[in-house]
């Protein structure tokens, strides 16, 4: 009995003296708290597969976080399309293209599954709007002039492609 009443009385002490602030854990909660949708242009790479399947989950996946998908066809040659990669990285068209994903393929390593699954395109860059199962909706742009207006040459077609 001795032993318990100076171990309480030792632990209440040491808990006085201790001069650390007291951390207390919050209780857990099970309600998932949703994170605020992205606002902003986004590429994301397509993974490899069947064109229409790749492109199809990736509708439904953007269509659930309230974005609109595009497939975007480029090449590390492009220089309209090195432009507009370098103007969306540095948050330039953000404010014009705030909800929309760019599904991007390469022209030289994806050619012949794009072609394979309807995607021709004229010239690249290629910004084309899909159907709901991942097909071409035949309702895109290609291509773009060279230089520095590249950009200032894509931003009003692509608006006019999603309807702004």
């Amino acid at each position: 009995m001795r032993v318990a009443i100076l171990s309480l009385l030792l632990t209440v002490a040491v808990g006085c003296n201790d001069d650390r602030p007291q951390v207390r854990a919050e209780p857990s909660s099970s309600v998932a708290v949703a994170a605020p949708p992205v606002r902003k242009l986004i590429f994301t790479h397509a993974p490899l597969g069947e064109v229409p399947a790749v492109v199809h989950d990736a509708v439904l996946k953007e269509r659930d976080k309230g974005r609109k998908l595009l497939v975007y066809v480029g090449a590390t040659w492009c220089e309209p399309c090195q432009r507009f990669h370098t103007a969306a990285n540095a948050g330039e068209l953000d404010a014009t293209f705030p909800d929309v994903t760019m599904l991007e393929f390469d022209l030289d390593a994806d050619k012949v599954r794009l072609e394979a699954s309807g995607y021709h395109m004229t010239y690249i860059p290629y910004f084309g709007l899909p159907n709901d199962d991942g097909t071409p909706s035949g309702q895109g742009i290609n291509g773009s002039i060279k230089g520095p207006g590249a950009v200032q040459d894509i931003v009003p077609r692509l608006k006019t492609l999603l309807g702004r």
